[in-house]
């Protein structure tokens, strides 16, 4: 008698979304920022959060990587509910674009360091220079990690931030207009390094005013208004202008946030490796 092969079972299932939220409302003070928020990002995807001032894409990022409690509704990351369950060593943040201090010297080096700085690991794990000059050349700095970052442009210093959240080598990384306001030479290098790793397979949650040079690598787009989301799906089309590298896209931010306790990058270039503001 023929035995008949049975089908192996599988042993592994498909892994958790990297970010998974549902009804998500905000309240700051007396002002309902986000009302009802479903977002779902599943690991490799590019996802490009778009809408206009005010319509809650700065409110929304930050209540993901938990800065900001949401009032009501659920959020997952990395397939842990929102706290300390969350590997926030897995999740790379860069907040909107802010001011270099100048009170605390520092160098590039240092700063993408304070990056290894997360949960309670309170000192720089060994090599920690070698990995901060790897994650300053991703981003085309390593020829200034021991420059002083007052003496970096402002498009320098965003990519300072992008290194910082990079050096963790994360599975997520969230970032807050990153193109925002910085040179066109700064706004190439981004691009080419996210070209690079998106290619690498890393998930990416981006809020962008245009996609410009990031489009071809955006996977779906996700539009808010007033803390709403109006379309989820095939990137929209760019307005006439706005979509090319040369743009500057400068508009009003929320007040500057700050570095929690978990090593997030949420604030200014200030500071050495350890000495980053608590809320």
């Amino acid at each position: 008698m023929t035995s008949v092969a049975t089908p192996p079972t599988a042993s592994t299932t498909a892994p958790a979304p990297a970010v998974e939220a549902r009804g998500v409302h905000v309240h700051l003070g007396a002002s309902h920022i986000l009302r009802g928020v479903d977002l779902t990002v599943d690991r490799g995807d590019v996802v490009a959060l778009l809408g206009a001032n005010g319509s809650g894409k700065s409110t929304l990022v930050r209540t993901l990587v938990g800065v900001l409690p949401p009032s009501a509704g659920t959020v997952r990351v990395l397939g842990h509910p929102l706290g300390n369950a969350v590997p926030w060593g897995d999740v790379g943040y860069v907040p909107q674009r802010v001011s270099v201090g100048t009170t605390v010297p520092s160098t590039a080096a240092e700063v993408v360091a304070s990056g290894l700085l997360h949960g309670r690991r309170l000192r720089l794990p060994r090599g920690w220079r070698a990995r901060a000059r790897a994650a300053l050349d991703l981003v085309g700095l390593a020829d200034r990690a021991d420059d002083a970052t007052s003496r970096l442009s402002g498009g320098q210093q965003q990519r300072v931030l992008i290194a910082r959240a990079l050096v963790r080598e994360p599975e997520l990384l969230v970032l807050d207009e990153p193109v925002a306001g910085v040179d066109r030479p700064s706004q190439e290098a981004f691009a080419a390094t996210m070209r690079r790793l998106v290619g690498e397979g890393l998930t990416v949650l981006v809020v962008l005013h245009e996609l410009g040079e990031l489009a071809p690598l955006v996977t779906r787009a996700v539009v808010l208004r007033h803390g709403r989301v109006v379309h989820d799906g095939a990137p929209p089309r760019p307005h006439g202008g706005h979509d090319a590298v040369g743009h500057d896209h400068v508009h009003p931010h929320e007040p500057e946030p700050f570095a929690d306790e978990r090593g997030l990058a949420h604030g200014p270039i200030t500071g050495r490796p350890g000495t980053e503001a608590r809320p």
